[in-house]
Protein backbone atom coordinates (compact mmCIF):
# COMPACT_ATOMS: atom_id res chain seq x y z
CA UNK A 1 0.00 0.00 0.00
CA UNK A 2 1.45 3.47 -0.78
CA UNK A 3 0.28 6.85 -0.62
CA UNK A 4 0.19 7.25 -4.43
CA UNK A 5 -2.35 4.55 -3.96
CA UNK A 6 -4.40 6.24 -1.42
CA UNK A 7 -4.82 9.68 -3.16
CA UNK A 8 -5.65 7.70 -6.35
CA UNK A 9 -8.79 6.14 -4.75
CA UNK A 10 -10.00 9.73 -3.01
CA UNK A 11 -9.60 11.22 -6.57
CA UNK A 12 -11.49 8.79 -7.73
CA UNK A 13 -14.00 8.91 -5.40
CA UNK A 14 -14.67 12.65 -5.74
CA UNK A 15 -14.54 12.56 -9.42
CA UNK A 16 -16.50 9.01 -9.78
CA UNK A 17 -14.73 8.70 -13.17
CA UNK A 18 -11.66 6.93 -13.53
CA UNK A 19 -10.68 9.06 -16.91
CA UNK A 20 -11.27 12.44 -14.94
CA UNK A 21 -9.68 11.43 -11.74
CA UNK A 22 -6.48 10.36 -13.91
CA UNK A 23 -6.38 13.36 -15.34
CA UNK A 24 -6.53 15.44 -12.02
CA UNK A 25 -3.49 13.20 -10.83
CA UNK A 26 -1.47 14.09 -13.86
CA UNK A 27 -1.37 10.22 -15.37
CA UNK A 28 -2.73 7.85 -17.73
CA UNK A 29 -6.21 5.86 -16.81
CA UNK A 30 -4.31 2.57 -17.73
CA UNK A 31 -2.28 3.65 -14.74
CA UNK A 32 -4.26 4.55 -12.18
CA UNK A 33 -6.89 1.43 -12.99
CA UNK A 34 -3.29 -0.67 -12.41
CA UNK A 35 -2.80 1.00 -9.16
CA UNK A 36 -6.35 0.61 -7.48
CA UNK A 37 -6.59 -3.22 -8.38
CA UNK A 38 -2.87 -3.42 -7.29
CA UNK A 39 -4.36 -2.11 -4.06
CA UNK A 40 -7.85 -3.99 -4.28
CA UNK A 41 -6.32 -7.65 -4.38
CA UNK A 42 -3.47 -6.48 -1.45
CA UNK A 43 -6.54 -5.85 0.63
CA UNK A 44 -8.98 -8.84 -0.80
CA UNK A 45 -11.68 -6.70 -1.33
CA UNK A 46 -13.62 -4.17 -4.19
CA UNK A 47 -13.58 -0.98 -3.50
CA UNK A 48 -15.43 0.79 -6.76
CA UNK A 49 -18.25 -0.74 -8.26
CA UNK A 50 -17.20 -0.26 -11.61
CA UNK A 51 -21.01 -1.72 -13.11
CA UNK A 52 -22.51 1.25 -12.37
CA UNK A 53 -21.96 4.98 -14.43
CA UNK A 54 -20.65 6.84 -12.57
CA UNK A 55 -18.62 4.78 -10.59
CA UNK A 56 -19.79 4.27 -6.82
CA UNK A 57 -17.70 3.00 -4.18
CA UNK A 58 -18.33 -0.52 -2.26
CA UNK A 59 -19.80 -0.16 1.42
CA UNK A 60 -16.24 -1.74 2.05
CA UNK A 61 -14.78 0.94 -0.34
CA UNK A 62 -16.50 3.85 1.34
CA UNK A 63 -14.70 3.21 4.51
CA UNK A 64 -11.09 2.37 2.98
CA UNK A 65 -11.43 5.90 1.76
CA UNK A 66 -12.49 7.46 4.24
CA UNK A 67 -9.85 5.51 6.21
CA UNK A 68 -7.48 6.91 3.52
CA UNK A 69 -8.41 10.51 3.99
CA UNK A 70 -7.56 10.74 7.30
CA UNK A 71 -3.82 9.12 6.58
CA UNK A 72 -3.45 11.66 3.46
CA UNK A 73 -4.29 14.37 6.18
CA UNK A 74 -1.84 13.03 8.43
CA UNK A 75 0.94 12.89 5.84
CA UNK A 76 0.16 16.57 5.45
CA UNK A 77 0.45 17.47 8.62
CA UNK A 78 3.74 16.35 8.99
CA UNK A 79 4.56 17.75 5.64
CA UNK A 80 3.64 21.11 7.33
CA UNK A 81 5.71 20.43 10.56
CA UNK A 82 8.95 20.09 8.83
CA UNK A 83 8.11 22.64 6.39
CA UNK A 84 7.42 24.95 9.95
CA UNK A 85 10.81 24.05 11.34
CA UNK A 86 12.53 24.92 8.15
CA UNK A 87 10.55 28.18 7.82
CA UNK A 88 9.67 27.12 4.45
CA UNK A 89 6.90 28.04 2.17
CA UNK A 90 6.29 25.53 -0.65
CA UNK A 91 4.52 22.90 -2.32
CA UNK A 92 1.20 23.29 -4.08
CA UNK A 93 -2.26 24.76 -3.50
CA UNK A 94 -5.65 24.63 -5.54
CA UNK A 95 -7.55 27.78 -5.24
CA UNK A 96 -11.13 28.61 -6.68
CA UNK A 97 -12.26 32.04 -6.70
CA UNK A 98 -16.04 33.16 -7.58
CA UNK A 99 -15.97 34.90 -11.04
CA UNK A 100 -17.40 38.28 -9.71
CA UNK A 101 -13.72 38.41 -7.71
CA UNK A 102 -11.72 36.72 -9.84
CA UNK A 103 -11.13 39.54 -12.78
CA UNK A 104 -10.98 42.49 -10.00
CA UNK A 105 -8.63 40.47 -7.25
CA UNK A 106 -6.36 37.84 -8.90
CA UNK A 107 -4.11 40.49 -11.12
CA UNK A 108 -3.61 42.34 -8.20
CA UNK A 109 -2.44 39.25 -5.53
CA UNK A 110 -1.20 36.76 -8.25
CA UNK A 111 1.55 38.39 -9.12
CA UNK A 112 2.47 39.59 -5.67
CA UNK A 113 2.26 36.16 -4.46
CA UNK A 114 4.77 33.96 -7.31
CA UNK A 115 6.79 36.66 -6.94
CA UNK A 116 7.58 36.28 -3.49
CA UNK A 117 6.76 32.56 -3.14
CA UNK A 118 8.75 30.67 -6.55
CA UNK A 119 8.65 27.07 -4.55
CA UNK A 120 4.51 27.24 -4.48
CA UNK A 121 2.57 26.14 -7.52
CA UNK A 122 -0.69 27.59 -7.19
CA UNK A 123 -3.28 26.47 -9.38
CA UNK A 124 -6.63 28.59 -9.65
CA UNK A 125 -9.94 28.27 -11.25
CA UNK A 126 -13.04 29.84 -11.22
CA UNK A 127 -16.36 28.31 -9.51
CA UNK A 128 -19.42 29.74 -8.41
CA UNK A 129 -20.01 29.47 -4.95
CA UNK A 130 -22.30 26.41 -5.39
CA UNK A 131 -19.79 24.91 -7.00
CA UNK A 132 -16.91 25.91 -4.75
CA UNK A 133 -18.00 24.48 -1.89
CA UNK A 134 -19.51 21.41 -3.47
CA UNK A 135 -15.16 20.84 -4.54
CA UNK A 136 -13.99 21.90 -1.20
CA UNK A 137 -15.64 19.40 1.00
CA UNK A 138 -14.55 16.78 -2.01
CA UNK A 139 -11.03 17.73 -1.93
CA UNK A 140 -10.75 18.84 -5.61
CA UNK A 141 -9.61 22.22 -3.86
CA UNK A 142 -7.61 23.43 -1.24
CA UNK A 143 -9.41 26.29 -0.32
CA UNK A 144 -11.56 29.21 -2.15
CA UNK A 145 -12.23 32.90 -1.59
CA UNK A 146 -15.44 33.84 -2.05
CA UNK A 147 -18.64 35.94 -0.44
CA UNK A 148 -18.81 35.22 3.42
CA UNK A 149 -20.58 34.57 5.92
CA UNK A 150 -22.42 31.49 4.62
CA UNK A 151 -22.21 29.21 7.89
CA UNK A 152 -21.32 26.32 5.98
CA UNK A 153 -21.12 22.72 8.42
CA UNK A 154 -17.65 22.03 8.68
CA UNK A 155 -16.06 24.98 6.30
CA UNK A 156 -13.99 27.19 7.84
CA UNK A 157 -14.75 31.02 7.33
CA UNK A 158 -11.70 33.50 7.12
CA UNK A 159 -13.05 37.07 6.32
CA UNK A 160 -10.39 39.17 4.31
CA UNK A 161 -11.99 42.49 3.77
CA UNK A 162 -14.86 44.72 2.90
CA UNK A 163 -16.12 45.93 -0.37
CA UNK A 164 -18.63 48.99 -0.87
CA UNK A 165 -21.25 47.88 -2.84
CA UNK A 166 -22.35 51.03 -5.47
CA UNK A 167 -24.90 52.10 -8.23
CA UNK A 168 -23.53 52.47 -11.95
CA UNK A 169 -26.01 54.16 -13.94
CA UNK A 170 -26.34 55.06 -17.73
CA UNK A 171 -26.03 58.50 -18.10
CA UNK A 172 -30.10 58.72 -18.78
CA UNK A 173 -31.15 57.43 -15.89
CA UNK A 174 -33.05 59.85 -13.22
CA UNK A 175 -30.42 58.32 -10.28
CA UNK A 176 -27.85 60.41 -10.99
CA UNK A 177 -29.50 63.27 -9.75
CA UNK A 178 -28.89 61.95 -6.47
CA UNK A 179 -25.82 62.27 -4.44
CA UNK A 180 -26.38 59.51 -2.06
CA UNK A 181 -28.21 56.46 -2.91
CA UNK A 182 -31.76 54.31 -1.09
CA UNK A 183 -32.68 51.08 -2.11
CA UNK A 184 -35.66 52.13 -1.79
CA UNK A 185 -34.79 54.78 -4.63
CA UNK A 186 -33.55 51.38 -7.16
CA UNK A 187 -36.72 50.81 -9.57
CA UNK A 188 -36.13 47.40 -10.09
CA UNK A 189 -37.55 47.85 -14.15
CA UNK A 190 -33.68 49.09 -14.63
CA UNK A 191 -31.51 47.04 -12.96
CA UNK A 192 -29.69 44.43 -14.26
CA UNK A 193 -29.02 41.38 -12.44
CA UNK A 194 -26.41 38.69 -12.91
CA UNK A 195 -27.89 34.93 -14.06
CA UNK A 196 -28.73 32.54 -11.17
CA UNK A 197 -26.16 30.92 -9.52
CA UNK A 198 -24.13 33.72 -8.68
CA UNK A 199 -23.87 34.69 -4.75
CA UNK A 200 -23.72 38.09 -5.97
CA UNK A 201 -27.28 38.14 -7.73
CA UNK A 202 -28.88 37.07 -4.64
CA UNK A 203 -27.09 39.83 -2.59
CA UNK A 204 -28.92 42.15 -4.82
CA UNK A 205 -31.99 41.00 -4.47
CA UNK A 206 -31.54 41.14 -0.46
CA UNK A 207 -30.53 44.59 -0.77
CA UNK A 208 -32.77 46.03 -3.04
CA UNK A 209 -35.82 43.69 -1.72
CA UNK A 210 -36.75 42.45 -4.88
CA UNK A 211 -38.73 39.91 -3.82
CA UNK A 212 -40.85 42.26 -2.21
CA UNK A 213 -41.27 45.17 -4.90
CA UNK A 214 -41.50 42.63 -7.84
CA UNK A 215 -45.15 41.76 -6.64
CA UNK A 216 -46.31 44.84 -7.93
CA UNK A 217 -45.65 43.78 -11.50
CA UNK A 218 -43.05 42.25 -13.86
CA UNK A 219 -39.91 44.36 -14.71
CA UNK A 220 -37.17 43.89 -17.31
CA UNK A 221 -34.94 41.29 -16.76
CA UNK A 222 -31.27 40.78 -18.58
CA UNK A 223 -29.41 38.36 -16.98
CA UNK A 224 -25.78 38.26 -17.79
CA UNK A 225 -22.90 35.65 -16.73
CA UNK A 226 -20.30 38.10 -15.60
CA UNK A 227 -20.18 42.05 -14.24
CA UNK A 228 -18.44 43.01 -16.97
CA UNK A 229 -21.28 42.16 -19.53
CA UNK A 230 -23.44 44.18 -17.10
CA UNK A 231 -21.67 47.16 -16.98
CA UNK A 232 -21.52 47.52 -21.12
CA UNK A 233 -25.06 47.24 -21.11
CA UNK A 234 -25.03 50.33 -18.96
CA UNK A 235 -22.93 51.89 -20.71
CA UNK A 236 -24.65 50.81 -23.78
CA UNK A 237 -28.20 52.99 -22.10
CA UNK A 238 -29.59 50.54 -20.43
CA UNK A 239 -30.51 51.00 -17.25
CA UNK A 240 -28.84 50.51 -14.08
CA UNK A 241 -26.69 47.90 -12.18
CA UNK A 242 -24.66 47.53 -9.06
CA UNK A 243 -21.04 46.97 -8.75
CA UNK A 244 -18.80 45.17 -5.91
CA UNK A 245 -15.94 48.49 -5.28
CA UNK A 246 -13.13 46.00 -6.47
CA UNK A 247 -14.85 46.78 -10.21
CA UNK A 248 -14.90 50.02 -9.75
CA UNK A 249 -11.10 50.64 -10.01
CA UNK A 250 -10.70 49.82 -13.95
CA UNK A 251 -13.18 52.47 -15.06
CA UNK A 252 -12.15 55.46 -16.68
CA UNK A 253 -12.72 58.88 -15.39
CA UNK A 254 -15.88 59.63 -17.38
CA UNK A 255 -17.78 55.83 -15.91
CA UNK A 256 -16.66 57.05 -12.50
CA UNK A 257 -18.83 59.85 -12.59
CA UNK A 258 -21.80 57.79 -13.06
CA UNK A 259 -21.01 56.15 -9.70
CA UNK A 260 -23.12 56.80 -7.21
CA UNK A 261 -23.00 55.70 -3.36
CA UNK A 262 -25.40 54.03 -1.17
CA UNK A 263 -26.27 56.49 2.09
CA UNK A 264 -24.63 55.49 5.05
CA UNK A 265 -24.11 53.12 6.14
CA UNK A 266 -22.89 52.66 3.02
CA UNK A 267 -23.64 48.29 2.39
CA UNK A 268 -20.76 45.87 2.20
CA UNK A 269 -20.00 42.70 0.96
CA UNK A 270 -17.72 40.76 3.18
CA UNK A 271 -15.06 38.88 1.17
CA UNK A 272 -13.25 35.86 3.12
CA UNK A 273 -11.31 32.74 2.94
CA UNK A 274 -12.68 29.42 3.47
CA UNK A 275 -10.97 26.04 4.08
CA UNK A 276 -12.34 22.42 5.15
CA UNK A 277 -12.16 22.43 8.64
CA UNK A 278 -9.35 19.10 8.59
CA UNK A 279 -7.31 21.26 6.16
CA UNK A 280 -3.30 21.26 7.39
CA UNK A 281 -1.73 23.65 4.63
CA UNK A 282 -1.71 26.42 6.92
CA UNK A 283 1.22 28.19 6.18
CA UNK A 284 -0.03 28.31 2.27
CA UNK A 285 -3.27 29.93 3.20
CA UNK A 286 -1.64 32.46 5.90
CA UNK A 287 0.99 33.50 2.92
CA UNK A 288 -2.19 33.79 0.14
CA UNK A 289 -4.18 35.82 2.75
CA UNK A 290 -1.19 38.06 3.43
CA UNK A 291 -0.25 38.19 -0.75
CA UNK A 292 -4.18 39.29 -0.91
CA UNK A 293 -4.26 42.15 1.78
CA UNK A 294 -0.75 43.45 0.65
CA UNK A 295 -1.84 44.05 -2.88
CA UNK A 296 -5.76 45.46 -2.26
CA UNK A 297 -5.99 49.30 -2.84
CA UNK A 298 -5.56 51.24 1.00
CA UNK A 299 -9.35 51.69 1.29
CA UNK A 300 -10.51 48.18 1.21
CA UNK A 301 -8.52 47.39 3.87
CA UNK A 302 -9.85 50.35 5.81
CA UNK A 303 -13.55 49.49 5.13
CA UNK A 304 -15.54 49.09 8.42
CA UNK A 305 -17.83 45.79 9.01
CA UNK A 306 -20.68 47.79 8.22
CA UNK A 307 -23.85 47.04 6.86
CA UNK A 308 -23.14 43.49 5.79
CA UNK A 309 -25.45 42.36 2.70
CA UNK A 310 -26.62 38.23 3.43
CA UNK A 311 -25.51 36.24 0.28
CA UNK A 312 -28.56 33.69 1.00
CA UNK A 313 -31.87 34.29 1.99
CA UNK A 314 -35.59 33.66 1.08
CA UNK A 315 -34.89 30.13 -0.04
CA UNK A 316 -32.00 31.16 -3.20
CA UNK A 317 -29.46 28.65 -3.53
CA UNK A 318 -26.02 29.52 -4.38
Amino acid sequence: MTFTQLEYIVAVNAYRHFADAAQSCHITQPTLSMQIQKLEEELAVKIFDRSKQPVVPTVAGEEIIEQARRILAEKDVLTEMIQEKKDLVSGEIKVAVIPTLAPYLLPLFVPVFTKKFPQVKLTIIELTTEHLIKKLREGQIDMGILVTPLHEKGIKEDPLFYEELMVYSSGKNKLLRKHFILSADIDPNDLLLLEEGHCFRSQIINLCELRKRSVAGPHFEYEAGSLETLRRMVDAGEGITILPELATYSLTADQKERLRMFKSPAPVREVGIVTHRDFVKRKLVGAIKHAVLDSIPTKLRSNAKKSIVPVLGGGLHV
